[in-house]
């Protein structure tokens, strides 16, 4: 052989070993990559959301709760063994119930690095304060005198009275919670801030309005790093867009959020978990889902008694748990299920009953015209019109539902969609007839949804129509300032009797939170509130 050929097979055979050399290489650099995919989607969710998380500012009211409750924490948490540490590892109460003193937890920071002391903790507390006519729904926010740094770690707050709530609604996941003070404007929340660094086991680190906000875990978090690392929240359109995303791997995780609002339906659910992908998961009975009629619009049928329970007998309850939420949800009987503290009333039963309801539309004189099937009093007919959040198909179908069922008994009731915040307004203003709601929760129940009957931007259009509205509120009152339980179980029973009578809270279903997540993914559990999710305990198998 030449040496010139044996030159060229020399230089052949590095070629060939180059090349397979470099095929080598990029199997094992596609192999990293694929690992380093797959580490990421271990660590990684991704969930959807119908609408923005909006600005976080945790002393107002407009951020979505669930990702607030991921950034911000409170002094001390309500669970379903009743208040537990948070912020503070203990307090005091004084013998006359209006001095609590907390020992604070020692070396936690906020996300910027700042400390977590008493002096942030008045400084949050006094925000809140100044801008009371905000907070004027929660009573507790009325009862505070003075708050006062001790020490580092020892904060007291004192009130103007006994106020039996008080931790409870310390526990909320807004407004008593904590903010850097370097996120203040001047000095202040009530105008905006700069920031949202909590002390929580996340932090928000990049938001795109109305497209996405990413979470990602807090390695000098005082529970301990999370091992869920990144958390996505990607705005999505409810139903088949959500289902497709799902589908397609582009998000990994959906809840009920805590504006009550579904990104699937119940047979999307179930499919999904038949994929054997996914496994579906539902907490306890958590609220109630309800129709509120608005007692003081005098020109509107529902200001009457006889109308609303008329409404309530008229609506089976049974088939919406069955077909719309394929008995995920139970039939709801009164304002508060079972499971919530102070409910174990004896009320009036109201079963579905058609006949029952036009025998009360009868005797209150609204009579069948010949020729016509929505029935007349003094020449006017009964149009009732009612609101649902357009961005929850349960809803839709809900309204639906009831438009036909009240069709039968001689009611035209004109149902009407739109997004939460008109809605709220509608609330605020007393501009409806009928709209759905649902009470706070377990972890707020009752004493948030009672004292929301006084309040504009809740009930108060829907309670003070009524004719014991004065007797009620005066009660409302009285259990707020007890500390006897033997007085506040009379009061709370007394308050319960009151609405459910008078018939403007009409129970729909007792919701839970539900949610669809990778099969692999365990600790799911819940809190006692329907607005979060201890994505902090989560981790994959």
């Amino acid at each position: 052989m030449s040496k010139r050929r044996i030159v060229m097979l020399q230089i052949i055979i590095v070629f060939v070993l180059t090349l397979a050399g470099c095929s080598s290489n990029k199997e094992a650099t596609s192999a990293a990559a694929v690992q380093e995919a797959v580490n990421k989607k271990d660590t990684a969710l991704i969930y959807a959301t119908p609408k923005d998380i909006n600005d976080m500012n945790p002393h107002l009211y407009t951020g979505a709760m669930s990702a607030q409750g991921m950034v911000f924490e409170s002094l001390v948490e309500n669970t379903k063994d009743g208040i537990k540490p948070a912020l503070a590892e203990s307090w005091d109460i004084s013998a006359d119930h209006k001095e609590y003193t907390f020992h604070l937890r020692k070396n936690v920071t906020f996300h910027d690095g700042e400390p977590f002391n008493a002096k942030a903790v008045k400084q949050n507390l006094d925000a809140v304060q100044a801008n009371a006519s905000k907070h004027a729904w929660i009573k507790f926010s009325t009862k505070i005198v003075k708050s006062e740094a001790i020490d580092d770690s020892t904060f007291k707050l004192v009130l103007s009275e006994p106020y039996a709530p008080a931790l409870l609604e310390l526990s909320m996941t807004r407004p008593y919670v904590f903010l850097s003070p370097k996120d203040f404007v001047n000095g202040s929340t009530k105008d905006g801030v700069s920031g949202y660094n909590g002390t929580g086991p996340y932090k928000l680190t990049a938001h795109k309005t109305n497209e996405y906000a990413t979470f990602e875990a807090n390695p000098s978090y005082w529970g301990g790093e999370p091992k869920i690392k990144k958390i996505t929240a990607k705005v999505l359109p409810s139903g088949e867009t959500t289902l497709l995303a799902l589908q397609k791997g582009e998000i990994n995780f959906v809840f009920t959020d805590d504006r009550g609002t579904d990104s699937i339906d119940v047979d999307a659910m179930n499919q999904l978990a038949a994929s054997g992908n996914y496994q579906l998961v539902r907490s306890e009975s958590m609220n109630t889902k309800m129709l509120v009629a608005n007692s003081s619009k005098t020109d509107s049928a529902v200001s009457e008694t006889a109308v609303r329970e008329a409404i309530w007998y008229a609506i089976d309850r049974q088939s919406i748990s069955k077909n719309i939420f394929n008995s995920t949800e139970t039939p709801a009987n009164s304002l508060f299920s079972s499971n919530v503290n102070y409910a174990n009333v004896e009320l009036k039963q109201r079963g579905y009953d058609p006949e029952a309801a036009k025998n009360f539309l009868q005797q209150a004189g609204w009579t069948s015209e010949s020729g016509t099937s929505v029935r007349m009093k003094n020449g006017k007919k009964m149009a009732i019109s009612m609101y649902y959040d357009s961005n929850s198909p349960s809803q839709k179908t809900q309204a639906e539902f009831i438009q036909n069922s009240l069709k039968n008994i001689g009611i035209q009731l004109v149902i009407v969609g739109e997004d939460s915040t008109s809605i709220a307004k509608r609330r605020a203003t007393g501009d409806y007839d009928l709209l759905f709601n649902q009470t706070w929760g377990l972890a707020y129940d009752p004493q948030s949804t009672i004292a929301a009957f006084t309040t504009e931007s809740s009930y108060l259009y829907t309670t003070k129509g009524i004719a014991k509205a004065d007797e009620l509120y005066k009660k409302i009152n009285e259990v707020t300032l007890s500390t006897d339980e033997n007085s506040r179980t009379s009061l709370y029973a007394d308050i319960m009797r009151i609405v459910h009578d008078e018939a403007v809270f009409i129970p729909l279903t007792n919701g839970r939170v539900t949610l669809v997540a990778p099969k692999n993914l365990k600790s799911i559990s819940f809190k006692q509130t329907q607005f979060e999710l201890p994505f902090e305990q989560m981790h994959f198998e």
